[in-house]
């Protein structure tokens, strides 16, 4: 329920937080509510609450559903457990869901005490109508705020109920009065799911588009105990870690003492993932980062831009010349895969600019580029650019920008189609020696690719749904009749690509071109390399 920013999932099965998976009708006075995405993601948020309740834990329960399931089923799953309190995490992938869910709770069972947190109801509540159909909302990092107003309920629940205040504000807690949830994800997480960890919370950063600019300063767990923790995780089988910490490098000793102490464990099969402040990278950490196997580490690192005046725009502080030589020293060096962000529509950065931006990254060749579109997400101050730059965005989530000064409706579209095309072309790892095909005759990535993304929209009329052999088809039949590149060199370029996780059948428009050509040895795929699959494909 606290802002800290945390993925979500969809999980079908309820699951007892205290390690038993439950399909019975139990009841819970408390009841901790996830609505995820995705099935492989466990609510992080869920089960800090739940282990910070006290004397309640034995009175609470964790249920978690996904978006793509009837809120009707889910408020039926609910009700069965016949709570009086639920606690719900609001985030920008569910609100749409949590509040057709609220009104349909309400309709039931009018009684059912509904406390709502997170990100999407901790700043600018009152203009939200859909909350006064709700008991309360935490704003804030909700850890011990939670079981406070719970503790209160339950002891009214026999007497006349005190007045609370409908929004209730959270202060930061101490990192120090926080129990750690590690023991409450569950051997069926641990088996299935993504296991998220923090070191530490918070991000000494200011760029206004980020929430985490409004969580100052950082604090850290205490080092000793978190990496217990991570030890007895890494005891019980788990071999991803995904760390949300903002700036895992920030803090030297923390960053080093994580790096080692995951050394000393390494076993094939260890994966961790950091957000890392791009252009901090001392040679303490140097040489630690350059004794992890390939693959082992991924890097997720926030450019946004690479021009300076839209950077002081957003007060994203960043020595670009910095930041490029850590690139190169992670791409060239280590075996560390690289995940390097890009925004679209920030404040005063137009079409070009862009795609100079992206044409810098492509030269310092991280193994994907991820291309989002700027989102106005509640309370963070980017809506200061909003006149100056005649910034206007959708207001269903989740609220991308439509169009400002510099970038009209029809480029934004034109944006949002090159970066999923780019997902399954550039990042995807499935065209590897192909991608770069694409720009060989004009040495200029950017516009090639917005080229082929314009005739591939033109070709398919969607963004979604293009099977791979299809869009082997699509790639062959762009570089050969569209820029006229010698189709036996992509044929036999695009086939490479094709056996790279062990495919032998031949796509259709290859075959002509293959008769001559020997098979190719099936790359790894199949034998005992654990290292997840995305990130497996960009390894030579």
């Amino acid at each position: 329920m606290h802002p800290t920013r945390l993925s979500g999932t969809d999980m079908p099965l309820e699951s007892q937080a205290n390690g038993a998976h439950d399909q019975t009708s139990c009841s819970n006075r408390i009841l901790l509510v996830g609505i995820n995405a995705k099935y492989i993601h466990a609510s992080f948020g869920l089960r800090y609450l739940y282990t910070n309740l006290g004397e309640l834990q034995d009175q609470a329960g964790i249920v978690e559903f996904d978006i793509n399931q009837r809120m009707v089923d889910v408020a039926e799953r609910i009700l069965s457990r016949q709570p009086e309190i639920i606690g719900l995490g609001v985030y920008i992938w569910n609100v749409s869901q949590i509040k057709y869910l609220v009104q349909l709770l309400k309709k039931i069972r009018p009684t059912l005490k509904i406390v709502l947190g997170g990100p999407e109801v901790s700043y600018e509540t009152n203009t939200q109508d859909w909350l006064k159909g709700v008991d309360y909302v935490v704003t804030g990092e909700a850890d011990v705020t939670f079981y406070q107003l719970c503790r209160n309920l339950i002891s009214e629940s026999h007497k006349e109920p005190e007045v609370h205040p409908k929004i209730v504000h959270s202060p930061t807690p101490a990192l120090s009065e926080i129990q750690l949830p590690y023991h409450t994800y569950t051997d069926d997480d641990i088996k299935n799911r993504i296991i998220y960890v923090e070191a530490s919370r918070g991000c000494p950063f200011t760029c206004e588009f980020c929430l985490s600019s409004l969580d100052v300063p950082v604090r850290a767990f205490e080092l000793e105990s978190f990496m217990e923790a991570m030890k007895k995780l890494f005891d019980r089988g788990v071999r991803h870690f995904k760390f949300v910490d903002r700036t895992f490098n920030l803090n030297i000793k923390t960053g080093t003492t994580i790096l080692q102490s995951f050394l000393d464990l390494y076993e094939p099969g260890l994966f961790l993932h950091f957000e890392m402040i791009p252009d901090r990278l001392p040679e303490a950490l140097r040489g630690l980062i350059q004794q992890f196997p390939k693959g082992s580490v991924q890097f997720e690192i926030g450019i946004q831009t690479f021009n300076d005046e839209v950077a002081n725009n957003i007060s994203r502080r960043q020595n670009l010349e910095k930041t490029r030589d850590n690139i190169r020293f992670l791409r060239q060096e280590t075996g560390v895969h690289l995940h390097v962000d890009l925004i679209a529509g920030l404040p005063g950065e137009d079409f070009v600019s862009f795609g100079q931006g992206f044409n810098q990254l492509i030269e310092l060749n991280p193994h994907e580029i991820q291309i989002g579109i700027l989102k106005r997400l509640r309370g963070t101050p980017i809506v200061r650019h909003d006149q100056t730059y005649n910034m206007v965005y959708d207001e269903e989530p989740p609220y991308e920008i439509i169009k400002n000064q510099h970038l009209c409706f029809e480029d934004l579209q034109r944006i949002k189609r090159f970066a999923r095309y780019w997902d399954l072309v550039g990042n995807s790892g499935n065209f590897i020696g192909t991608v770069s095909l694409i720009w060989s005759k004009t040495q200029n990535p950017f516009d090639s690719f917005m080229a082929f993304s314009d005739w591939l929209y033109g070709s398919t009329g969607n963004r979604h749904g293009i099977a791979l052999t299809k869009l082997v088809a699509y790639v062959f039949h762009y570089l050969t009749e569209q820029i006229n590149l010698e189709p036996q060199t992509v044929a036999e370029t695009l086939w490479v690509d094709y056996q790279r996780t062990g495919r032998s059948d031949q796509p259709i428009c290859l075959r002509p071109y293959l008769e001559s050509v020997a098979q190719k040895q099936k790359s790894q795929a199949g034998s005992k390399n654990q290292t997840p699959k995305r990130q497996r494909m960009h390894q030579d």
